[in-house]
């Protein structure tokens, strides 16, 4: 698989529906098919699929078709990319704000 460029602002667009956050929830517990994760969602396979291609853009899942079954996976790189930048924002302790340097 290609390695690209994971866009943040896709990742927090996709996790701030609920029902794409339980589907991720679903596949943390390993793959499955799109049918399986549809089941409890009582939503139309229709829906899951578009649900599924916003958690795919944002690098947060993969899924493949092998023959007649679509079957999706947790994507590391949009987590990745999502833990990085929230440990780029950590280090504001050490940081000195904006102004503050020249009101010394």
């Amino acid at each position: 698989m290609l390695k690209r460029e994971i866009n943040i602002d896709l990742v927090f667009h996709a996790l701030g529906d609920p029902t794409r956050r339980a589907i991720l929830d679903k596949l943390s517990r390993g793959p499955c098919s799109v049918s399986w994760l549809a089941a409890p969602l009582e939503i139309t396979l229709t829906a899951v699929v578009q649900h599924l291609q916003v958690l795919e853009e944002s690098g947060l899942v993969h899924t493949e078709k092998l023959g007649r079954v679509r079957t999706c996976r947790i994507e590391t790189a949009g987590f990745s990319a999502l833990e990085q930048w929230i440990r780029d924002r950590r280090s504001w302790k050490s940081a000195v704000p904006i102004g503050w340097e020249a009101a010394r």
